[in-house]
């Protein structure tokens, strides 16, 4: 095998044969490929695409690059959710607390930010002492005495996907169909959650722009789950305004606290309630009712037992930005659209994410919404905050939010889109 020939197959919109497969996973594994190398292969699969067999195989590489683990020990039963990226969304946070909280046990392996989306894993590291990286033993420590655990996959839990992973989110390779699927499939497959609930993004802020190509991505992810006996369910959710209020590593933090309090943004409440019942009715779990153990704050109870024993202290201040500069609507009426990307670049810009898979984040850096769509807003009055630690950044970001949000005359009928959009089984 040599990886040239692997490239020019897809290049010229072949079918990579099993063989290939195995071959380009475990030598980029191994560093035989160098990374511009499987950038070109990526580009090549974004282009061109892969059939169900290849995404199959490629997934199967990507676990048998590494380890797999086994939950069978735990009391409760295992209950997973993934996230295909948005902007505001801090969903994992307050929803692994709660869902233990219900009776589950969840073992949430997260990642980093890819491309505009934001990193569960970069925006808990700004809680002072919080640790992503756990070995095995402590990881199921953390989840058998909490009952919830986010930590990173370690180094051998599908190894090439971490890898490939980082390659991706500085190579414009972060939307191709067939590699968001294996990315999360392989990791969520090898981890040996015995369920699994997908929350797939729809709209200008997800990856996948169109509902068709969500259901595309949705269908193959659950099938590839189905066939390796994990129950997998997903939810299509919309994402053309960001979630919430927040988009940035503390800034989101501090907002699923609130979530957790009892308090926060309805749209992060009704999402969050959503995927919570999934996870419970996939472990089994019938008599739970979420919505109770957020306001009796037994949810709240875990999320701080979870931090603490990661070594973060779940009452310490959070970081904030030394420098903010404030967005104003540009006239009065009815705010109408806030483009979820626009603003996701915004905070990228402004230091919540990266350019390079070695730049550190901002962990105040982000965007603070004042006002969501179908709200009254008057000339003059904030719309957003930017925050970041570089004051050089505002201008760059203030780039992407010219036409970031349209603000239609008083009176003007407004109706948001559903959060849920589909359900695929």
């Amino acid at each position: 095998m040599d990886v040239i020939s692997v490239i020019r197959t897809k290049r010229d919109r072949g079918e990579l044969s099993p063989e290939q497969i195995d071959w380009v996973i475990d030598a980029y594994t191994r560093g035989e490929v160098a990374d511009e190398q499987m950038s070109a292969l990526a580009m090549a699969i974004l282009l061109n695409g892969m059939n169900r067999t290849e995404i199959a195989r490629w997934t199967a590489a990507m676990i048998a690059s590494g380890e797999r683990m086994n939950f069978d020990a735990l009391s409760r039963p295992t209950a997973d959710k993934h996230s295909t990226g948005g902007v505001g969304d801090k969903i994992t946070l307050p929803l692994a607390p709660l869902v233990a909280a219900c009776g589950a046990a969840v073992p949430q392996l997260s990642g980093r930010g890819l491309g505009h989306t934001g990193g569960t894993l970069d925006k808990l590291e700004s809680i002072p002492g919080w640790r992503a990286l756990l070995s095995n033993e402590e990881m199921l420590n953390v989840l058998d005495t909490t009952g919830a655990v986010i930590c990173a996959a370690g180094d051998g839990l599908a190894p090439a996907d971490k890898k490939l992973y980082a390659l991706r989110d500085v190579t414009g390779t972060v939307e191709a169909i067939p590699l968001i699927a294996s990315s999360i499939m392989s990791k969520k497959i090898a981890e040996g959650t015995g369920s699994l609930v997908l929350d797939v993004k729809v709209g200008t802020g997800a990856f996948m722009k169109t509902i068709e190509d969500a259901r595309e991505l949705a269908s193959t992810m659950v099938a590839l789950g189905t066939d390796s006996g994990v129950r997998t369910v997903a939810l299509l959710t919309d994402m053309s305004t960001p979630l919430g209020l927040t988009a940035g590593n503390a800034l989101e933090v501090r907002e699923s606290v609130e979530v957790l309090a009892g308090g926060g943004p309805s749209d992060v409440v009704e999402l969050t309630l959503a995927l919570a019942r999934e996870m419970l009715d996939a472990a089994g779990i019938k008599d739970a009712d979420p919505a109770k153990a957020l306001a009796d704050g037994s949810a709240m109870d875990v999320w701080k037992r979870m931090i603490a024993a990661q070594g973060g202290d779940p009452d310490a201040t959070l970081p904030v930005a030394r420098e903010q500069h404030v967005v104003t609507a540009s006239a009065s009426g009815v705010l109408t659209r806030l483009d979820a990307y626009d603003v996701g670049i915004a905070a990228w810009r402004l230091g919540a994410g990266r350019a390079r898979k070695e730049d550190p984040v901002q962990a105040g850096a982000g965007v603070e919404l004042h006002a969501k769509p179908g709200e009254t807003v008057t000339a003059g009055q904030p719309l957003m905050t930017l925050h970041t630690d570089t004051p050089e950044k505002f201008d760059y970001a203030l780039q992407s939010l010219g036409s970031a949000y349209d603000i239609a005359p008083a009176g003007t009928e407004f109706t948001a889109n559903p959060i849920v959009l589909d359900r695929i089984a």
